[in-house]
């Protein structure tokens, strides 16, 4: 990983605040080991159409700067910029955990979303392991899962997931917000290119694998033109569902992401944030339920209607709320299934 510059917001949960007199210190990738107490969260939002989630990790090294997930690591005394992206958690005892809990009745016919908070396929995956330990228990009890990733690591577990989709059921969703490489690397820069993640969908479909594109997050004025190109390559691909979410960026999220988008894209830069406030009545974030995952405005109705014309016209699955991909309870199965509705980023 490159390195780079400390660039952090102040973190509003600390009574401290510190100001560099020199040069800021070289951002180095730190590990920490976590023994979880639980692993299972269990969300009440309306606007999140899943109820049971699990984190194998705790910040994200794919450094998207849109990620909405970034004001969390305040909360354990870091920063929601580069120390979201390099000061990372992994929760070392998530298999375990799980297993204890899918061997109580309670949990029989429940649908796992992996994450909510994080990618579960970063980088540091391929040496953990810890997703493809949650997979294996899922497997073991024939528990149903939906994954969302943007990382190709995915397809290292192929065979997993095809053999959890035939005992219970498994869904995969690529994020993939951009349909060029490098406008993709200047806003989620340590992410596999959106080429990559195009041949992720078709090996895992290739796999047996269900599989959907998360146009995720959309932001208005940088790649809401691109929303035709993305449906037309993932359906291509063998993709059968779609969704899409609004850019939101909530607390600390904005600086971080502002930031990036004037220092990388200058001459976009204003132009974004003008249409990110028109969709927001102003402001830069909606946290209201039910206005929080879209957009209002007309030119926001243009790019969901530009979105939904163009997935009924590639036939794809769409959901029911803007937010989400369709994910259909299989007959003939008590199983709930939900829908991830974030883009981890």
């Amino acid at each position: 990983m490159a390195l780079r510059q400390v660039d952090n917001p102040p973190n509003p949960y600390l009574s401290e605040h510190r100001q560099w007199l020199g040069p800021p210190p070289e951002v180095r990738v730190e590990v920490y080991e976590e023994t979880a107490v639980t692993i299972i969260t269990e969300n009440d939002s309306p606007d999140i159409p899943f109820r049971w989630s699990i984190n194998p990790y705790r910040g994200c090294q794919h450094a998207c700067a849109y990620c909405y997930a970034r004001p969390y690591h305040e909360y354990l005394g870091f920063g929601a910029g580069t120390d979201f992206d390099t000061r990372l958690v992994v929760k070392t005892n998530a298999a375990e955990l799980l297993r204890s809990a899918l061997a109580k009745p309670k949990w029989r016919g429940r649908s796992f979303a992996f994450s909510g908070i994080t990618d579960p396929y970063q980088p540091i995956e391929a040496s953990y392991a810890v997703t493809r330990r949650c997979l294996e228990a899922c497997v073991e009890f024939g528990n149903a899962a939906s994954i969302v990733t943007k990382n190709i690591l995915v397809v290292r577990d192929a065979e997993l997931l095809a053999a959890l989709h035939r005992r219970a059921e498994a869904r995969v969703y690529l994020s993939i917000p951009f349909a060029d490489d490098e406008t993709a690397r200047a806003i989620e820069p340590y992410a596999p290119p959106p080429s990559r993640r195009f041949e992720a969908i078709r090996r895992l479909v290739a796999a047996g694998i269900p599989v959907g594109v998360m146009v995720a997050p959309i932001i208005p004025g940088l790649n809401d033109r691109d929303i035709p190109a993305i449906l037309e390559r993932a359906a291509a691909c063998g993709a059968r569902s779609a969704g899409h979410i609004a850019l939101r960026l909530p607390r600390s999220v904005a600086p971080v992401f502002l930031s990036r988008l004037r220092s990388a894209l200058p001459l976009k830069a204003a132009r974004v944030e003008s249409r990110i406030r028109e969709m927001r009545g102003g402001g830069l974030n909606e946290a209201r339920f039910g206005r929080r995952m879209g957009g209002e405005g007309e030119y926001w109705k243009s790019v969901k209607s530009l979105f939904e014309l163009t997935a009924r016209r590639l036939g794809f699955e769409t959901a029911r709320r803007d937010e989400s991909p369709a994910l259909p309870t299989p007959p003939d199965r008590p199983v709930e299934l939900h829908q991830l509705s974030f883009d981890f980023s």
